[in-house]
C-alpha cells in the first residue's frame, strides 16, 4: 500500500521543483548577459581565430600580379595580389589585405610577419563568462537554500541554516 508523504518528503520535492526552475531561469538569464556582454565586447571571433588567406602557390592559381613597396626592399617587389583557392568550392578570388605585413627572411624571400596580437578585450570577456558562471551558481545556491528554510521554518521546525 501507498503511505502517505510525510512533510519532510514533501518539502524535499519542493525544493527540487523550485531548484529546477531557479535553474532554467538562471541558465536562460545568465545567457542573457553573457549574450549582452559578448556583443557589447565588439570581439568579432572570425578574425581571433582565421588564419590569413595567403597565396600558396602549390594550391592556388595566381590571377594579378602587383607591385609592393615593402621595409627593406630598395625596389617594389612583384606579389600575387589576387587568386583562386583550387580547395575552396565557392570559386571566390582570395586577395591580399591591405594590412598584412611582409618581411624579408634571411634567405632573400619575402615572409608574412605575424606579429603577436594580444587582444585584452577577448580576456576580459572570459573573465566575465567565468564571474557570470560562478555567479549564477551561487545565486541559485542562495537561493533554493533559503528557499528550503522558509520552508522549514513555516512547518514549525527548528531552522538549521547550512545543510
Amino acid at each position: 500500500m501507498d503511505q502517505p508523504m510525510t512533510d519532510e518528503c514533501r518539502r524535499a520535492v519542493k525544493v527540487r521543483r523550485f531548484s529546477l526552475v531557479v535553474s532554467l531561469v538562471l541558465i536562460v538569464g545568465c545567457n542573457a548577459v553573457l549574450f549582452v556582454g559578448f556583443t557589447m565586447s565588439g570581439i568579432n571571433l572570425d578574425d581571433l581565430v582565421k588564419t590569413p588567406d595567403l597565396f600558396d602557390a602549390k594550391h592556388d592559381v595566381c590571377l594579378r600580379l602587383s607591385w609592393q613597396s615593402l621595409p627593406g626592399a630598395s625596389e617594389p617587389v612583384r606579389l600575387c595580389s589576387e587568386w583562386l583557392n583550387l580547395s575552396d568550392p565557392s570559386g571566390r578570388t582570395h586577395s591580399l589585405q591591405p594590412d598584412t605585413k611582409l618581411k624579408k627572411g634571411s634567405d632573400g624571400q619575402y615572409y608574412v610577419d605575424h606579429p603577436v596580437q594580444a587582444d585584452y578585450r577577448l580576456l576580459l570577456l572570459l573573465l566575465f563568462v567565468t564571474v557570470t558562471i560562478i555567479g549564477g551558481v551561487r545565486a541559485k545556491w542562495f537561493l533554493v537554500n533559503r528557499y528550503r528554510l522558509h520552508l522549514e521554518s513555516s512547518s514549525g521546525r527548528p531552522v538549521s541554516p547550512t545543510r
